[in-house]
């Protein structure tokens, strides 16, 4: 059976006091609509269709996926959403997802369930429903003595024993596609927002003699909607304790998880170390056995095993095994680090390929650099990369040893073995196992202090 799924993400979600649109705002690194996206193209989805309105051209730039768009010009409720991706999908055969774009902590097993739950039934519409104790806002589930749905009635709509109901709409459904689109027409707006409920279409189908099923979710937390800056921080707290909590039951140690941020899409392998305060970001993995000290920042990047990274920030880089980082490094984009090789305090690399054991300790800045195994780079030590038009690369081979504030002015080599002496500016290449020296020759001048303070 096909699977298709329609995101409603039109709204401007005006109680965010944000000119960004409400599906863009972001919980734990990704936007809201982006948490969802993921979801169902792990789950297999056919054909996702995100139907934008507010902000259209800002989402359709920040999304990614294997996606569709549609456009509600006029924001005239969650049926007419729906009815905007007519043109798209009233042929289709098959089953019909519908969720709105606001809600990031579903799960993908509570999505599967779903369908499954559906198609057991061979329903023509299912409603994921929850309890909540305070239904106050959410619409209300109306039941037969069948248990099978028979309306659902918005907060505005609901008259005083309906409110009393505590099963409520989470605002995500299950069609049949050729039943919904056939129905889809008939909705109206006589209600007192004036707009057309995709929650009228039970009535619809009831008309046609279609059940109408619900499936019924005891993890409310799932369906917190964000509507509001206060929501976001708490979606965002729930995702961090799931995320932190998966990692922790594989083995994983964390000194503090309520003040240690993750994101959704990071590895870290068994018997790692993570302190407080420490940020993994975007597609990062980390390999067993590694330490993380607090205050450590990394994005994108792969750590090796028995690794230790001490307040350093790295990003969108790769380092092998038994590297050791910090404290206050920071590792920049396209940046390699061998195995066995150790930054510093205070060091900079950008651009940069160190070797296996290669050790840069202290207070250095390397970049748009190939440094192979065994090399020393002392204290100082600068690649002068960028001559105010273009980037050009230094080359220090294997064995070298560039002793402290050494300038290297690139484009330049240091041979295998070679020496460059402290304090030496290099504008020429250097042979391997040579002696590399460019500084002035010391003088001393005797009595110079006591001509000085003559008057």
């Amino acid at each position: 059976m096909k699977k298709m799924a329609i995101i409603l993400a039109a709204g401007k979600g005006t109680r965010m006091k944000s000119d960004l649109p409400k599906v863009l705002h972001e919980v734990n690194g990704k936007p809201m609509v982006q948490h969802l996206i993921d979801k169902l193209e792990r789950i297999g989805m056919d054909r996702i269709v995100v139907v934008v309105g507010h902000g259209a051209g800002q989402v359709k730039e920040k999304v990614r996926g294997n996606v569709e768009f549609v456009s509600q010009v006029e924001q005239l409720g969650t049926g007419h959403a729906v009815m905007q991706t007519s043109s798209l999908l009233e042929k289709e055969e098959g089953l019909t997802l519908v969720l709105t774009g606001d809600t990031p902590l579903i799960e993908e097993d509570t999505i599967t369930r779903l369908m499954d739950y559906h198609m057991e039934k061979e329903a023509k519409g299912t409603v994921l429903t929850t309890n909540h104790f305070n239904p106050t806002g959410y619409g209300r589930i109306l039941k037969g003595e069948d248990d099978h749905v028979i309306g659902i009635v918005e907060e505005k709509d609901a008259n005083t024993e309906q409110k009393r109901i505590q099963e409520v709409n989470t605002g995500i459904f299950c069609f049949d596609n050729r039943a919904l689109f056939e129905s889809l027409p008939l909705l109206d707006n006589q209600n007192v927002q004036g707009e057309y409920y995709l929650t009228d279409i039970v009535s619809l189908f009831l008309l046609k003699s279609y059940e109408f099923e619900s499936f019924l979710l005891f993890d409310n937390e799932q369906m917190l909607g964000v509507n509001s800056r206060v929501q976001l921080a708490e979606a965002e707290r729930v995702l961090r304790k799931r995320i932190n909590e998966k990692h922790m039951n594989n083995g994983v140690t964390m000194i503090d998880p309520l003040n240690t941020y993750i994101g959704e899409d990071v590895v870290i392998g068994a018997n790692t170390i993570i302190y407080p305060n420490v940020t993994l970001n975007q597609i990062t993995v980390i390999g067993e056995n590694v330490v993380i000290e607090s205050g450590s920042v990394i994005t994108n990047s792969i750590i090796g095993n028995n690794s230790i990274i001490k307040q350093s920030v790295i990003m969108d880089s790769h380092l092998g095994n038994d590297v050791q980082v910090g404290p206050f490094a920071h590792i920049r984009p396209q940046t390699v680090i061998h195995n066995g090789a150790k930054v510093g305090n205070f060091v900079e690399l950008k651009k940069t390929v160190l070797g296996e054991g290669s050790k840069a300790n202290h207070l250095s800045y390397l970049g748009d650099s190939i440094i192979g195994e065994g090399v020393n780079i002392g204290c100082g030590t600068i690649t002068v990369n960028y001559d105010g038009k273009h980037k050009h690369q230094t080359i220090i081979e294997d064995e070298a040893f560039v002793g402290c504030n050494a300038n290297l002015i690139a484009p330049v080599k240091i041979g295998k073995g070679a020496v460059i002496a402290a304090g030496s500016t290099i504008t020429k290449d250097v042979p391997k196992n040579s002696l590399g020296v460019a500084r002035s020759r010391q003088e001393i001048k005797k009595g110079y202090k006591s001509r000085t303070t003559q008057s």
